[in-house]
Protein backbone atom coordinates (compact mmCIF):
# COMPACT_ATOMS: atom_id res chain seq x y z
CA UNK A 1 0.00 0.00 0.00
CA UNK A 2 2.75 2.61 0.86
CA UNK A 3 4.20 1.84 -2.52
CA UNK A 4 1.04 2.39 -4.05
CA UNK A 5 0.57 6.03 -1.89
CA UNK A 6 3.85 6.95 -3.17
CA UNK A 7 3.17 6.56 -6.76
CA UNK A 8 -0.18 8.48 -6.32
CA UNK A 9 1.49 11.15 -4.37
CA UNK A 10 4.08 11.58 -6.99
CA UNK A 11 1.42 12.10 -9.36
CA UNK A 12 -0.04 14.93 -7.60
CA UNK A 13 3.47 16.59 -7.24
CA UNK A 14 3.80 16.00 -11.06
CA UNK A 15 0.65 17.50 -12.23
CA UNK A 16 1.24 20.83 -9.31
CA UNK A 17 -1.81 19.64 -7.67
CA UNK A 18 0.38 18.25 -4.06
CA UNK A 19 -1.10 20.95 -1.18
CA UNK A 20 1.92 21.91 0.95
CA UNK A 21 0.56 24.40 3.97
CA UNK A 22 2.69 27.42 4.79
CA UNK A 23 3.25 27.49 8.17
CA UNK A 24 2.60 31.58 9.60
CA UNK A 25 4.14 32.59 13.18
CA UNK A 26 1.73 35.24 13.55
CA UNK A 27 -1.79 35.92 14.38
CA UNK A 28 -4.74 35.65 11.50
CA UNK A 29 -4.87 38.99 10.52
CA UNK A 30 -4.67 41.56 6.92
CA UNK A 31 -0.77 40.80 7.44
CA UNK A 32 0.51 37.82 8.69
CA UNK A 33 4.30 36.80 9.20
CA UNK A 34 5.41 33.67 7.28
CA UNK A 35 8.76 32.92 7.44
CA UNK A 36 10.96 36.13 7.94
CA UNK A 37 8.66 37.96 5.62
CA UNK A 38 5.67 40.33 6.83
CA UNK A 39 2.87 39.85 3.75
CA UNK A 40 -0.76 40.99 3.05
CA UNK A 41 -3.17 38.54 3.88
CA UNK A 42 -5.80 38.08 1.38
CA UNK A 43 -6.45 34.03 1.35
CA UNK A 44 -8.41 34.34 4.72
CA UNK A 45 -12.05 33.59 5.38
CA UNK A 46 -11.28 36.45 8.51
CA UNK A 47 -14.35 38.45 6.89
CA UNK A 48 -14.92 41.02 9.58
CA UNK A 49 -11.32 41.33 10.98
CA UNK A 50 -12.54 39.57 14.24
CA UNK A 51 -10.25 36.65 14.39
CA UNK A 52 -7.41 39.36 16.48
CA UNK A 53 -10.04 41.24 17.65
CA UNK A 54 -8.76 42.32 21.09
CA UNK A 55 -12.63 42.09 22.32
CA UNK A 56 -13.21 38.21 21.01
CA UNK A 57 -9.69 37.31 22.46
CA UNK A 58 -10.49 38.82 25.67
CA UNK A 59 -14.08 37.18 25.70
CA UNK A 60 -12.25 33.84 25.05
CA UNK A 61 -9.80 34.50 27.47
CA UNK A 62 -12.80 34.77 30.56
CA UNK A 63 -14.26 31.39 29.19
CA UNK A 64 -11.30 29.77 29.96
CA UNK A 65 -10.72 31.31 33.51
CA UNK A 66 -14.49 30.76 33.95
CA UNK A 67 -14.98 27.12 32.17
CA UNK A 68 -12.06 25.54 31.93
CA UNK A 69 -9.96 24.09 28.76
CA UNK A 70 -12.02 21.59 27.04
CA UNK A 71 -15.47 19.78 28.46
CA UNK A 72 -13.76 15.72 27.42
CA UNK A 73 -17.14 14.77 26.72
CA UNK A 74 -19.96 14.74 24.53
CA UNK A 75 -22.97 17.05 24.46
CA UNK A 76 -25.88 14.90 26.10
CA UNK A 77 -23.09 13.34 28.42
CA UNK A 78 -21.54 15.37 30.55
CA UNK A 79 -20.64 17.96 27.30
CA UNK A 80 -22.84 20.81 28.14
CA UNK A 81 -22.68 24.12 29.90
CA UNK A 82 -25.15 27.20 30.63
CA UNK A 83 -23.24 28.95 27.11
CA UNK A 84 -23.68 26.23 25.46
CA UNK A 85 -26.88 26.71 25.62
CA UNK A 86 -26.29 30.52 25.55
CA UNK A 87 -24.91 30.87 22.38
CA UNK A 88 -27.83 28.28 21.03
CA UNK A 89 -30.60 30.73 21.56
CA UNK A 90 -28.12 33.58 20.51
CA UNK A 91 -27.41 32.00 17.24
CA UNK A 92 -31.39 31.54 16.76
CA UNK A 93 -32.23 35.16 17.96
CA UNK A 94 -29.80 36.27 15.39
CA UNK A 95 -30.35 34.32 12.22
CA UNK A 96 -34.40 34.79 13.24
CA UNK A 97 -34.90 30.87 13.39
CA UNK A 98 -36.91 28.51 15.90
CA UNK A 99 -34.27 26.54 17.41
CA UNK A 100 -30.15 25.55 17.02
CA UNK A 101 -27.80 23.20 17.55
CA UNK A 102 -24.12 23.41 17.76
CA UNK A 103 -21.26 21.20 15.68
CA UNK A 104 -17.74 20.82 15.57
CA UNK A 105 -17.73 22.09 12.02
CA UNK A 106 -19.81 23.06 9.46
CA UNK A 107 -18.69 19.99 8.06
CA UNK A 108 -19.79 18.11 10.80
CA UNK A 109 -23.44 19.90 10.57
CA UNK A 110 -23.24 19.02 7.15
CA UNK A 111 -22.63 15.85 7.62
CA UNK A 112 -25.29 15.39 10.56
CA UNK A 113 -28.35 16.68 8.81
CA UNK A 114 -29.17 14.44 5.74
CA UNK A 115 -29.48 10.81 7.30
CA UNK A 116 -31.16 11.97 10.29
CA UNK A 117 -34.01 13.17 9.07
CA UNK A 118 -34.51 11.55 5.27
CA UNK A 119 -34.61 8.01 4.59
CA UNK A 120 -34.99 5.85 1.21
CA UNK A 121 -38.81 7.01 0.81
CA UNK A 122 -37.57 11.09 0.23
CA UNK A 123 -34.93 12.55 -2.20
CA UNK A 124 -32.64 15.61 -1.86
CA UNK A 125 -32.07 17.92 -4.74
CA UNK A 126 -28.63 19.50 -4.40
CA UNK A 127 -26.61 22.00 -6.73
CA UNK A 128 -23.66 20.41 -8.58
CA UNK A 129 -21.29 22.74 -7.00
CA UNK A 130 -21.81 22.51 -3.51
CA UNK A 131 -19.51 22.17 -0.65
CA UNK A 132 -18.21 18.90 -0.08
CA UNK A 133 -19.28 18.42 3.51
CA UNK A 134 -22.71 18.39 1.54
CA UNK A 135 -22.32 15.94 -1.08
CA UNK A 136 -20.74 13.85 1.86
CA UNK A 137 -23.76 14.29 3.95
CA UNK A 138 -25.74 13.16 1.17
CA UNK A 139 -23.87 9.81 0.64
CA UNK A 140 -24.36 8.92 4.33
CA UNK A 141 -28.59 8.93 3.82
CA UNK A 142 -30.71 6.44 2.02
CA UNK A 143 -32.71 9.03 -0.02
CA UNK A 144 -32.75 9.35 -3.75
CA UNK A 145 -29.95 11.99 -4.77
CA UNK A 146 -31.00 14.35 -7.49
CA UNK A 147 -28.36 17.37 -8.79
CA UNK A 148 -29.22 20.40 -10.77
CA UNK A 149 -27.02 22.68 -12.44
CA UNK A 150 -25.06 25.22 -10.82
CA UNK A 151 -28.09 28.13 -9.81
CA UNK A 152 -30.44 27.14 -12.68
CA UNK A 153 -33.54 27.21 -11.35
CA UNK A 154 -34.81 25.51 -14.61
CA UNK A 155 -33.03 22.49 -14.59
CA UNK A 156 -33.42 22.99 -10.47
CA UNK A 157 -37.42 22.47 -11.48
CA UNK A 158 -37.23 19.26 -13.69
CA UNK A 159 -35.10 17.13 -10.87
CA UNK A 160 -38.24 18.68 -8.32
CA UNK A 161 -40.67 16.73 -11.23
CA UNK A 162 -38.69 13.51 -11.14
CA UNK A 163 -38.45 13.45 -7.59
CA UNK A 164 -42.42 14.10 -7.04
CA UNK A 165 -42.99 10.69 -5.83
CA UNK A 166 -41.10 10.93 -3.16
CA UNK A 167 -42.41 11.45 0.90
CA UNK A 168 -40.18 14.41 1.53
CA UNK A 169 -37.67 16.56 -0.52
CA UNK A 170 -35.23 18.52 0.04
CA UNK A 171 -33.18 21.51 -1.68
CA UNK A 172 -30.10 22.18 -0.64
CA UNK A 173 -27.71 24.77 -1.50
CA UNK A 174 -24.52 26.59 -0.79
CA UNK A 175 -25.83 30.39 0.00
CA UNK A 176 -22.36 31.54 -1.58
CA UNK A 177 -20.56 29.48 -3.86
CA UNK A 178 -16.93 29.56 -2.28
CA UNK A 179 -14.72 29.13 -5.70
CA UNK A 180 -16.80 31.66 -8.00
CA UNK A 181 -18.82 34.22 -5.17
CA UNK A 182 -21.82 33.65 -6.65
CA UNK A 183 -25.14 33.68 -4.85
CA UNK A 184 -27.93 31.16 -5.02
CA UNK A 185 -31.30 32.50 -6.17
CA UNK A 186 -32.73 32.00 -3.07
CA UNK A 187 -36.02 33.80 -3.68
CA UNK A 188 -36.23 31.64 -7.17
CA UNK A 189 -35.39 28.48 -5.19
CA UNK A 190 -37.59 29.54 -2.66
CA UNK A 191 -40.70 29.69 -4.32
CA UNK A 192 -39.83 26.65 -6.48
CA UNK A 193 -39.88 24.97 -2.71
CA UNK A 194 -43.12 26.50 -2.28
CA UNK A 195 -44.96 25.69 -5.31
CA UNK A 196 -43.16 21.87 -5.36
CA UNK A 197 -44.09 21.91 -1.39
CA UNK A 198 -40.23 21.03 -0.88
CA UNK A 199 -38.10 21.92 1.68
CA UNK A 200 -34.95 24.20 1.11
CA UNK A 201 -31.60 23.59 3.13
CA UNK A 202 -28.75 26.61 2.89
CA UNK A 203 -25.30 26.04 3.88
CA UNK A 204 -24.77 30.09 4.55
CA UNK A 205 -21.05 29.89 6.01
CA UNK A 206 -19.55 32.64 3.37
CA UNK A 207 -22.78 34.95 4.12
CA UNK A 208 -23.25 34.68 7.61
CA UNK A 209 -22.12 37.98 9.01
CA UNK A 210 -21.32 40.09 5.94
CA UNK A 211 -24.58 39.67 3.50
CA UNK A 212 -27.71 41.29 4.23
CA UNK A 213 -28.47 44.33 5.80
CA UNK A 214 -27.73 43.21 9.49
CA UNK A 215 -25.44 40.48 8.30
CA UNK A 216 -27.79 37.35 8.68
CA UNK A 217 -27.05 35.79 5.49
CA UNK A 218 -28.40 35.09 2.09
CA UNK A 219 -32.09 34.57 3.49
CA UNK A 220 -31.98 38.24 4.29
CA UNK A 221 -30.58 39.49 1.77
CA UNK A 222 -33.25 37.93 -0.59
CA UNK A 223 -36.24 38.45 1.51
CA UNK A 224 -36.45 34.55 2.32
CA UNK A 225 -35.55 34.16 5.95
CA UNK A 226 -39.16 32.65 7.03
CA UNK A 227 -38.92 30.40 4.24
CA UNK A 228 -35.47 28.46 4.43
CA UNK A 229 -36.32 25.39 6.55
CA UNK A 230 -32.40 24.47 7.51
CA UNK A 231 -29.59 26.80 7.73
CA UNK A 232 -26.17 25.72 8.19
CA UNK A 233 -22.96 27.76 9.40
CA UNK A 234 -19.81 27.97 10.57
CA UNK A 235 -18.33 30.22 13.22
CA UNK A 236 -15.14 30.04 11.68
CA UNK A 237 -15.38 32.28 9.21
CA UNK A 238 -16.83 35.63 9.79
CA UNK A 239 -17.75 35.25 13.05
CA UNK A 240 -14.58 35.23 14.98
CA UNK A 241 -12.97 32.87 12.46
CA UNK A 242 -11.88 29.94 15.04
CA UNK A 243 -14.20 26.53 14.90
CA UNK A 244 -17.48 25.23 15.46
CA UNK A 245 -20.68 24.99 13.36
CA UNK A 246 -24.32 25.11 13.55
CA UNK A 247 -27.48 23.95 12.42
CA UNK A 248 -30.65 26.57 13.14
CA UNK A 249 -33.35 25.10 11.61
CA UNK A 250 -36.79 24.47 12.24
CA UNK A 251 -37.71 23.27 16.46
CA UNK A 252 -38.78 19.66 15.05
CA UNK A 253 -35.73 19.29 13.11
CA UNK A 254 -33.22 20.75 15.72
CA UNK A 255 -35.02 18.29 18.62
CA UNK A 256 -34.27 14.91 15.72
CA UNK A 257 -30.53 16.47 15.33
CA UNK A 258 -30.04 16.32 18.75
CA UNK A 259 -31.46 12.37 19.04
CA UNK A 260 -29.85 11.27 15.80
CA UNK A 261 -27.06 13.14 14.34
CA UNK A 262 -24.25 11.23 14.77
CA UNK A 263 -21.34 13.90 14.62
CA UNK A 264 -23.55 15.51 17.27
CA UNK A 265 -23.68 12.58 19.65
CA UNK A 266 -20.16 11.50 19.35
CA UNK A 267 -17.69 14.36 19.17
CA UNK A 268 -16.49 16.27 21.97
CA UNK A 269 -18.46 19.80 22.53
CA UNK A 270 -16.92 22.99 21.74
CA UNK A 271 -14.70 23.98 23.81
CA UNK A 272 -15.52 26.95 26.46
CA UNK A 273 -13.43 29.16 25.22
CA UNK A 274 -14.84 29.14 21.59
CA UNK A 275 -18.45 29.39 23.30
CA UNK A 276 -17.65 32.15 25.17
CA UNK A 277 -16.06 34.45 22.24
CA UNK A 278 -18.67 33.34 19.95
CA UNK A 279 -21.10 34.97 22.17
CA UNK A 280 -19.29 38.15 22.09
CA UNK A 281 -19.12 37.63 18.55
CA UNK A 282 -22.91 38.35 18.31
CA UNK A 283 -22.84 40.74 20.29
CA UNK A 284 -20.43 42.88 17.74
CA UNK A 285 -22.78 42.21 15.23
CA UNK A 286 -25.24 44.31 16.23
CA UNK A 287 -22.29 46.97 16.15
CA UNK A 288 -20.95 45.90 12.70
CA UNK A 289 -22.23 47.94 10.21
CA UNK A 290 -18.90 49.24 10.32
CA UNK A 291 -17.21 46.60 9.59
CA UNK A 292 -19.18 45.43 6.96
CA UNK A 293 -19.47 48.70 4.99
CA UNK A 294 -15.56 48.68 5.12
CA UNK A 295 -15.42 45.51 4.23
CA UNK A 296 -17.73 46.04 0.64
CA UNK A 297 -15.70 49.61 0.25
CA UNK A 298 -12.63 47.38 0.06
CA UNK A 299 -14.28 44.34 -2.18
CA UNK A 300 -15.88 46.82 -4.67
CA UNK A 301 -12.17 48.79 -4.69
CA UNK A 302 -10.13 45.61 -5.31
CA UNK A 303 -12.77 44.91 -8.46
CA UNK A 304 -12.63 47.89 -10.53
CA UNK A 305 -8.77 48.45 -9.59
CA UNK A 306 -8.08 44.62 -10.96
CA UNK A 307 -10.05 44.80 -13.65
CA UNK A 308 -9.06 48.43 -14.64
CA UNK A 309 -5.32 46.76 -14.68
CA UNK A 310 -6.76 44.09 -17.34
CA UNK A 311 -7.84 40.86 -15.16
CA UNK A 312 -10.27 38.45 -16.26
CA UNK A 313 -12.28 38.83 -12.78
CA UNK A 314 -15.84 36.81 -12.02
CA UNK A 315 -18.78 39.14 -11.65
CA UNK A 316 -19.79 39.80 -8.70
CA UNK A 317 -20.06 42.12 -4.93
CA UNK A 318 -19.24 39.23 -2.85
CA UNK A 319 -15.56 39.32 -0.94
CA UNK A 320 -14.39 36.79 -2.44
CA UNK A 321 -12.62 37.59 -5.96
CA UNK A 322 -11.79 34.90 -8.46
CA UNK A 323 -8.82 36.28 -10.59
CA UNK A 324 -8.93 33.73 -13.39
CA UNK A 325 -5.89 32.68 -14.57
CA UNK A 326 -6.79 29.81 -17.11
CA UNK A 327 -4.63 26.58 -16.21
CA UNK A 328 -3.09 25.44 -13.13
CA UNK A 329 0.80 26.49 -14.11
CA UNK A 330 -0.49 30.05 -14.34
CA UNK A 331 -1.84 30.17 -11.55
CA UNK A 332 0.49 28.37 -9.16
CA UNK A 333 3.49 30.68 -11.43
CA UNK A 334 1.27 33.50 -10.24
CA UNK A 335 0.92 32.95 -6.79
CA UNK A 336 4.65 32.03 -6.09
CA UNK A 337 5.11 35.02 -7.90
CA UNK A 338 2.57 37.41 -5.39
CA UNK A 339 4.68 36.03 -2.55
CA UNK A 340 7.60 37.46 -3.71
CA UNK A 341 5.60 40.94 -3.75
CA UNK A 342 4.67 40.71 -0.30
CA UNK A 343 0.99 39.05 -0.85
CA UNK A 344 -0.11 35.97 0.56
CA UNK A 345 -2.68 33.93 -1.62
CA UNK A 346 -3.36 30.67 -3.12
CA UNK A 347 -3.96 28.99 -6.48
CA UNK A 348 -7.27 26.79 -7.16
CA UNK A 349 -7.13 24.43 -9.58
CA UNK A 350 -8.84 21.18 -10.66
CA UNK A 351 -10.49 19.26 -9.51
CA UNK A 352 -11.13 21.86 -6.75
CA UNK A 353 -11.93 23.94 -10.12
CA UNK A 354 -12.99 22.80 -13.76
CA UNK A 355 -9.80 22.17 -15.93
CA UNK A 356 -9.10 25.54 -17.73
CA UNK A 357 -10.64 27.82 -14.46
CA UNK A 358 -8.02 27.91 -12.67
CA UNK A 359 -7.62 31.10 -10.34
CA UNK A 360 -6.19 32.66 -7.24
CA UNK A 361 -8.99 33.34 -4.97
CA UNK A 362 -8.49 36.76 -3.49
CA UNK A 363 -10.75 37.50 -0.29
CA UNK A 364 -10.89 40.68 1.10
CA UNK A 365 -10.98 41.48 5.23
CA UNK A 366 -12.39 44.41 6.81
CA UNK A 367 -9.53 44.75 8.41
CA UNK A 368 -7.65 45.87 5.10
CA UNK A 369 -6.69 49.74 4.96
CA UNK A 370 -7.01 51.23 1.42
CA UNK A 371 -3.39 51.07 1.03
CA UNK A 372 -3.79 47.31 1.13
CA UNK A 373 -6.08 46.74 -1.42
CA UNK A 374 -4.33 49.05 -3.75
CA UNK A 375 -0.69 47.36 -2.50
CA UNK A 376 -2.39 44.33 -3.68
CA UNK A 377 -3.35 45.37 -7.93
CA UNK A 378 -0.05 46.60 -7.39
CA UNK A 379 1.67 43.31 -6.74
CA UNK A 380 -0.65 41.90 -9.19
CA UNK A 381 0.56 43.61 -12.19
CA UNK A 382 4.43 43.11 -10.78
CA UNK A 383 3.73 39.56 -10.52
CA UNK A 384 2.24 39.21 -13.94
CA UNK A 385 5.21 40.82 -15.81
CA UNK A 386 7.52 38.24 -13.72
CA UNK A 387 5.53 35.65 -15.02
CA UNK A 388 5.51 36.67 -18.77
CA UNK A 389 9.36 37.66 -19.12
Amino acid sequence: MRDDLRQELDAIRAAGLYKQPRPISSAQGATITVGDDRLLNFCSNNYLGLADHPVVIDAAKAALDEWGFGMASVRFISGTQDPHHHLEERLSAFLRTEDTILYGSCFDANGGVFESILDERDAVISDELNHASIIDGIRLCKAERLRYRNRDVADLERQLIAARGARHRLIVTDGVFSMDGYLAPLDEICALADQHDALVMVDDSHAVGIVGHEGRGTPELFGVGDRVDILTGTLGKALGGASGGYVAARAEIVDTLRQRSRPYLFSNSLAPSIVGASIRVLDLMTEADDLRTQLRSNASAFRTQIVDAGFDVLEGSHPIVPVMMGDAATAEAMAAALLDQGVYVSAFSHPVVPLGRARIRVQLSAAHRAEDVDAAVKAFVRAREQTTD
